[in-house]
């Protein structure tokens, strides 16, 4: 059984301070781009935002609003807005507010649900009902995982740290020392801990399963998914979905060349002398700090995945022909304990055993 530590966020302040913007080819879907300092104008209003907004009534005080505006390119955006702050910090569970809108010089006009917003430049979202009457102001904010460079433990094998490729398979270092998406660890593993981060291209123009996709293949048999699928529900084929099987159990996809990360507790199936499958396979996930997965069962493998059985394959990091970049990649091996009894990884990794 697993014994959760739940990682906590922090937001921070932020605001994009360059002013030379890249000119997005129009309507490319396969458009990308890695680098912070060439992004189009429309990437400084996409993100998170974050603030308190007033009420029609005296005594029900101010209210959360996190705010997560996503840019589909030519100025055209889709936005989601949550009661009680962003998900994974504060945010209630309730419905989420769907929005849509256009930029128009440099304001961002969304509008949805009760609410008409106005994303101006430099980070700051005036909040206002339907007659126009200003509620309050929410600010932009840029959250980093708990776990984010988080140090291999004792007894932990460094697959990767930008040095060397020498435990990875057909693999790729960019000049800035990142791992490209493509590859497999070398040796396999039953049962592990696993840390890994990894950065999304920015991809304006792409949608669903085009929008900067991966994934990380436990035994080659089960995906967990890696998708630009900021802002959006969270379904089975999203980030930190088990693809196809379960999504996870909130979205905390991280936008766009932000560095994410997951932190997988797997345990492996067993199966009896004649090759039947006796017991499925757990796993509880952390994406960016926050449980995704807490003690699942693994009721088969996912989409194209290997079909289960007691043979080892090795884990996989998928090419679906998006630029992912990887760094900080290590696990500890739990595959000798009989029946492993530990945490989800936590940035500590303290854990009551």
């Amino acid at each position: 059984m697993f014994r959760l530590i739940l990682a906590v966020l922090f937001a921070i302040p932020f605001l994009l301070t360059s002013t030379a913007f890249a000119q997005a080819p129009k309507g490319d879907k396969k458009f990308a781009i890695l680098d912070i300092n060439k992004v189009d104008k429309d990437f400084q209003y996409q993100g998170e935002y974050y603030g308190l907004i007033g009420s029609d009534c005296s005594w029900c005080g101010e209210a959360a609003l996190g705010l997560q505006v996503v840019a589909r390119g030519d100025g055209q955006f889709i936005a989601s807005l949550y009661h009680g702050g962003l998900p994974g910090n504060g945010w209630d569970r309730s419905a989420r507010i769907e929005l849509e809108g256009a930029r128009e010089g440099d304001v961002l006009f969304l509008t949805g649900g009760d609410f008409q917003l106005q994303v101006l430049h430099g980070g700051v979202v005036d909040v206002r009902d339907e007659a126009g009457h200003l509620l309050g102001q929410l600010l932009k904010t840029q959250r980093r995982s708990i776990t984010l460079g988080a140090t291999p433990p004792p007894g932990a094998t460094v697959l990767f740290d930008g040095t060397s490729t020498d435990m990875l398979k057909d693999a790729e270092i960019t000049e800035e020392g990142l791992l490209k998406e493509g590859t497999e660890f070398k040796n396999t593993y039953r049962s592990f801990r696993l840390h890994l981060e990894f950065r999304l291209p920015y991809m304006p123009y792409a949608t669903g399963q085009a929008r900067s996709n991966s994934g990380v293949y436990l035994q080659s048999r089960y995906e967990v998914q890696i998708l630009d699928s900021f802002g959006l529900e969270g379904v089975e084929n999203e980030c930190g979905g088990l693809y196809k099987q379960k999504r996870a159990d909130v979205n905390m996809c991280f936008p766009p060349l932000s560095w994410q990360t997951y932190d997988i507790a797997f345990v492996a199936p067993k199966f009896d002398a004649d090759g039947k499958k006796i017991k499925n396979a757990f796993i509880s996930v952390l994406l960016n700090g926050v449980p995704v997965h807490q003690d699942y069962s693994i009721i088969a493998k996912t989409g194209g995945g290997k079909q289960e059985g007691p043979e080892l394959f090795p884990i996989k990091l998928q090419d679906h022909t998006n630029p992912v970049r990887f760094r900080n990649i290590w696990i500890v091996d739990l595959s000798n304990q009989p029946d492993p009894v530990y945490c989800t990884p936590c940035q500590s990794l303290a854990c009551d055993q």
